[in-house]
């Protein structure tokens, strides 16, 4: 869970910045942002569904990690995005995918068996960045820092600071 939480307090303090910014960027698409930020981790649907369940059922080859992926977030974006209002659509859009390019990006710091992140940028390559190996999925540090940051974005946004 800390890997999720973190990747939604990163959502948070981007969001938040942005808003400094930005005066089109209200606390929904900050909300939005954050949703973005948790958005990759769909992928973990696979827990609870199989992949070779839902091959059996389409009939057709099926994996759930495409989801996990700048073209599967691309797509994941846009099919979120096309659900609300057509007015709000195109800054819907640009909060989640930030959000969920956070994420990735995130994801590619972690440390790995092999030194080399998945494939970020399928299906357009399958090459693997390597990894700085920054940390595990499983460390609370990240977390704590992460949770820290966006205590602190959020005590400036409220005390008026960032006005």
């Amino acid at each position: 869970m800390a890997d999720l939480l973190t990747h939604v307090m990163v959502g948070y303090t981007i969001g938040t910045i942005l808003s400094w910014k930005y005066e089109w960027i209200k606390s929904p698409h900050v909300t939005m942002m954050m949703a973005g930020a948790a958005l990759p981790d769909i992928v973990r649907i696979g827990l609870l569904i199989d992949s070779a369940a839902v091959q059996t059922h389409l009939g057709i080859p099926f994996s759930w990690t495409p989801l996990h992926t700048g073209g599967g977030v691309m797509v994941t974006v846009l099919i979120f995005a096309a659900l609300f209002e057509k007015k709000t659509t195109w800054h819907l859009f640009l909060v989640i995918l930030i959000g969920a390019a956070s994420h990735l990006f995130l994801d590619a710091l972690l440390l790995t068996a092999s030194g080399t992140s998945y494939a970020i940028f399928w299906p357009l390559t399958r090459y693997r960045l390597s990894t700085p190996g920054l940390y595990l999925s499983t460390d609370v540090l990240p977390a704590m820092i992460s949770t820290a940051a966006a205590f602190l974005i959020w005590r400036v946004d409220e005390g008026g600071l960032s006005k």
